[in-house]
């Protein structure tokens, strides 16, 4: 019964197929998406295609980024659209044939659904961030969907749970652990990573736009080790 959360994916669909291989999602995980599927990345539909099929095999939760705001503003209300082309939504219109009326109507189904945040026992699950005073069903959207996060850190929020956002890129390629706060965008469309983490457990697992799995030579050096280790410890118990 694990809980992952997943950063920005920004039309990088093979990231998210390869770390979706990796983690092996079972039926009782919950997999938490902290919003922008969509812009920037060369494949958008891809990207919902996929979290459309991961639904049929374990709960997943997905959450709106600002990318899916200015996306249904154009779609559903109208919006004059310069802002969110700008913004990466070209990229998107070419992942659709050119034309946002070739959107099937279960992806708009899906951005109609998209949820401003997900709350647990222990976590906080948002886009972009959080005013720590306020519930978060009182969040103003400047906080949940637009707001990056700046050198100094905000406070914890007020329930003392742990929030896990995306939104703000990392252009290092490592999350950005504050303690009381976790940032999962790892800048995948900018070159870096794609990443997802077991919230209970810290076990992160990180591909590019490519699709290509990163590889820590400490971290596998450090799995080495504990992997001696256990054989050692079997030879004393079994000698």
């Amino acid at each position: 019964m694990r809980t992952i959360a997943i950063g920005d994916i920004h039309g990088c669909s093979k990231a998210l197929r390869t770390v979706l291989e990796d983690i092996a999602p079972q039926g009782d995980d919950t997999v938490i998406f902290l919003g922008d599927y969509v812009d920037r990345g060369p494949d958008s539909r891809g990207v919902i295609d996929q979290i459309l099929a991961l639904e049929q095999q374990c709960h997943v939760v997905p959450l709106r980024g600002n990318h899916e705001v200015m996306l249904c503003g154009v779609l559903l209300s109208d919006l004059a659209p310069d802002l969110w082309l700008s913004a990466g939504g070209k990229a998107t219109v070419a992942s659709y044939g050119g034309s946002l009326k070739k959107i099937p109507q279960r992806h708009v189904d899906f951005l109609q659904r998209l949820r401003p945040f997900h709350e647990t026992d222990q976590q906080i699950f948002v886009h972009a961030g959080y005013e720590s005073d306020k519930p978060m069903s009182e969040q103003p959207d400047g906080p949940l969907y637009w707001e990056h996060l700046s050198a100094a850190l905000p406070p914890p929020h007020q329930t003392g749970k742990r929030v896990f956002v995306g939104h703000t890129p990392q252009p290092s390629g490592s999350i950005l652990d504050g303690g009381h706060l976790v940032c999962l965008d790892t800048y995948c469309f900018g070159g870096c990573w794609l990443t997802a983490m077991d919230v209970d457990s810290g076990e992160l697992w990180q591909a590019d736009f490519r699709g290509h799995r990163r590889r820590d030579r400490f971290a596998e050096l450090g799995t080495g080790l504990r992997r001696l280790w256990q054989r050692v410890q079997r030879t004393r118990r079994n000698p």
